[in-house]
């Protein structure tokens, strides 16, 4: 059993309620084991399964990025070690399980309800066997999201064909549309489109993994979804950057991540910081 726990930290929000922060170095199939609640918005960045192409269409292909250096040491190589191993059908089984049940009542009349959703980042190819796992496991309705961004990784491709510029996710929910917050800092409600601006962080978030999503991104997908206290899981955390943004909003996260090196980073660069960027938010 491999339990080595980067964070574990109450945040207090007033007399009655406290916010919780985890990062748990295990698989989240062993997710029992740590009594964790269920969640309100479950959110993961899936392995693209690009293989021995990962930098395929990246200048880091190349010594310093030139190709007249030759290949460099990441030339044929993948993200992680991990990807081949990544089953679909049990990461569902365990999101669906640790959702949030359904409200019985619909919302109010030109309200959303109060029910839970998922969130999956995925490549572009990923998206119809995302939304179909999602139906076989009772999240029968679904609806895209699209970041766009203004630079891309395939450089290489620039004189070859239309690049890439944008990465994909797909929100997943049962029946009942779910939780929407789209208040504005002016009080007033305010149309949000399915795509975004993929805004990056600054100096003050390290880079600390391959696919890291910036957490200006993350922390607009949960204020979208979800309200103060409320519980987010992130079975693949990677950099632990969910668990930085939940801080950030006063929202309880857990996040599991199988490769010690990558929590042992985020303990140290991304999560140090927690106390010092909440009071921002209090």
């Amino acid at each position: 059993m491999n339990d080595y726990i980067v964070v574990d930290k109450k945040i207090k929000l007033d007399e009655k309620r406290n916010v919780k922060i985890q990062m748990i170095n295990d698989h989240f199939e062993n997710a029992k084991r740590y009594q964790i609640p269920h969640a309100q918005l479950i959110i993961a960045d899936i392995p693209y399964n690009l293989g021995a192409n990962a930098y395929a269409s990246n200048p880091q292909w190349y010594v310093d990025g030139d190709n007249k250096n030759g290949e460099s040491k990441l030339a044929g190589t993948s993200f992680f070690d991990t990807d081949n191993d990544f089953k679909i059908n049990n990461f569902f089984d365990f999101c669906t399980r640790y959702m949030n049940k359904e409200p019985k009542k619909a919302g109010e009349r030109g309200k959303s309800s109060n029910a839970p959703a998922m969130i999956v980042f995925c490549a572009f190819e990923q998206i119809p066997m995302v939304i179909e796992q999602g139906k076989k496991h009772g999240l029968n309705k679904n609806y895209p999201l699209i970041f766009v961004k203004n630079f891309s990784a395939q450089v290489l491709k620039a004189n070859m064909k239309i690049v890439n510029a944008c990465e994909y996710a797909v929100v997943l929910y049962r029946d009942k549309l779910p939780k929407f917050r789209n208040i504005g800092l002016d009080g007033q409600n305010h149309m949000i489109f399915n795509w975004f601006e993929w805004k990056k962080d600054g100096k003050e978030v390290p880079k600390i993994h391959p696919t890291q999503k910036p957490v200006k991104v993350l922390k607009e997908l949960i204020k979208i979804f979800t309200d103060e206290g409320d519980v987010v899981i992130d079975p693949v955390a990677g950099s632990g950057s969910t668990l930085r943004a939940c801080a950030e909003l006063n929202r309880s996260c857990y996040g599991f991540e199988i490769k010690k090196d990558f929590c042992k980073k985020a303990s140290e660069q991304m999560l140090d910081n927690i106390d010092r960027q909440i009071s921002i938010f209090d």
